[in-house]
C-alpha cells in the first residue's frame, strides 16, 4: 500500500516535468505572462510532491520499524510462555514423583505396622503357652496326676514331629518334580511343627508357589502375605511380594497389585525381583519415578 502510494507522486512529477520541457523547449517569442506563471506553479507543485515523498518516506520508516519492533516483542513473549511452560511442567514432574514417595512410605509403614502386630500376637501366643507350662509345673500334686493322661499325650505328639530340615528339603524336591500335593503336605507340616521357625516362612513360600502354579491366587495371596508379614527378613521374601502382586494383578486388581511392585523396588531395589517388577510396570505402562527406585 506505501508502495503504491510512492510510486503515484513520482509519475506526477515526472509527467509535470516533461510538460515543462515541452514548453521550454517552444521558440522564445512564445514564452507569454500565463506561461512563466505555469512554470512556477509547476515549480511549486514539485516541491510539494518532494516533501510528500520525504514525509511518505519517513512515515513508512517509522511503521516499518514499529512492525519489526512489534514481531521483536511477539518473540520474546513466545519464549516467555514457553519458558514458564517448561518450569511448570517440571513442577508437576517434581510434585508426582513427591507425591509417589509419600503414598510408598505410607504403604511400608502400613506393611510395617502389620508386620508388628502379627509378631506381638505371636509373642502373646508364646507367652500364654510359657505361662500355661509354669502353671503346670507349680500345679499340685493331685492335679499333675490327673493331668498325666493329657501331658503324655502332649509329650506323644511332640515326638511324632517330623525332622525340620528332612521336611523342608523333602518338600522342596517334591515341589520342583512336579509332585505338588505330597510337597503341600510336607510344607504344612514344617508350618504346624514349627511355627517359630524361619523355616516356616519357607514352607509358607512354597505353599503360595503351588497355589500360584494351580491359579488359586487367592490361597496364593494369603500364603505370600504370611511370608511377608510374619517372616519379613525371610530370603523368599521379595520373590513372594512379586509374585502377591503378579496374583493381584492376574485378579484383575490393579491398583493394588502395581502398588505391591513399587513397594518391592522400594524395599529391595537391587533384587532380581525388583528389576522384573520395574518391566512389568513398564509394561503396564506405570511411569516409576526415580524416588521410588532408590
Amino acid at each position: 500500500m506505501l508502495r503504491s502510494r510512492t510510486t503515484h507522486p513520482r509519475l506526477l512529477a515526472a509527467a509535470v516535468l516533461s510538460f515543462v520541457f515541452a514548453f521550454s523547449a517552444s521558440p522564445a517569442h512564445a514564452v507569454s505572462k500565463e506561461i512563466v506563471e505555469l512554470q512556477t506553479q509547476v515549480q511549486q507543485l514539485l516541491d510539494m510532491v518532494q516533501r510528500l515523498q520525504s514525509t511518505l518516506d519517513s512515515r513508512f520508516g517509522v511503521v516499518q520499524h514499529l512492525a519489526e519492533q512489534t514481531a521483536d516483542d511477539a518473540n520474546r513473549m513466545t519464549a516467555t510462555v514457553n519458558t514458564l511452560q517448561q518450569k511448570l511442567n517440571t513442577q508437576n514432574d517434581a510434585l508426582g514423583s513427591k507425591v509417589d514417595t509419600v503414598s510408598g512410605q505410607v504403604q511400608s509403614l502400613n506393611d510395617s505396622v502389620d508386620e508388628l502386630k502379627a509378631r506381638i500376637t505371636k509373642l502373646d501366643k508364646t507367652v500364654a503357652d510359657l505361662q500355661a507350662q509354669l502353671q503346670n509345673a507349680q500345679a499340685p500334686p493331685q492335679a499333675q496326676g490327673q493331668s498325666g493322661a493329657s501331658g503324655a499325650a502332649q509329650n506323644a505328639s511332640s515326638a511324632q514331629a517330623p525332622p525340620l530340615e528332612g521336611t523342608l528339603q523333602a518338600g522342596v524336591r517334591d515341589y520342583s518334580a512336579g509332585r505338588y500335593q505330597v510337597a503341600q503336605g510336607e510344607f504344612q507340616d514344617v508350618v504346624h511343627y514349627y511355627p517359630m521357625d524361619d523355616a516356616a516362612g519357607t514352607a509358607q513360600y512354597y505353599l503360595g508357589e503351588i497355589a500360584y502354579q494351580q491359579k488359586d491366587y487367592a490361597t496364593a495371596i494369603s500364603a505370600y502375605n504370611a511370608v511377608l508379614e510374619g517372616f519379613s527378613g525371610n530370603h523368599n521374601a521379595p520373590a513372594a511380594q512379586l509374585h502377591k502382586g503378579l496374583a493381584l494383578l492376574a485378579t484383575n486388581k490393579k491398583d493394588a497389585g502395581v502398588r505391591e511392585l513399587k513397594l518391592l523396588i522400594q524395599r529391595h531395589p537391587q533384587s532380581p525381583e525388583a528389576h522384573t517388577a520395574h518391566s512389568k510396570l513398564n509394561a503396564l505402562g506405570v511411569k516409576v519415578t526415580a524416588a521410588t527406585t532408590r
